[in-house]
């Protein structure tokens, strides 16, 4: 999840310098989505772990 998310960030700043605003904040967006599921994911497997 945390690769996919760095992917898409990679991609919104390639996307950004070329000059596609568009595509940048959309892979920006999906990127911060993505980054936010994997936090959660990995504060639940901590929590479960704890226990």
């Amino acid at each position: 999840m945390l690769k996919w998310a760095i992917i898409f960030f990679v991609i919104a700043i390639v996307a950004a310098i070329v000059g596609f605003g568009g595509i940048a904040g959309a892979a920006t967006n999906i990127a911060y989505v993505l980054f936010v599921i994997f936090l959660i994911l990995a504060v639940i497997a901590f929590l479960r772990r704890a226990t």
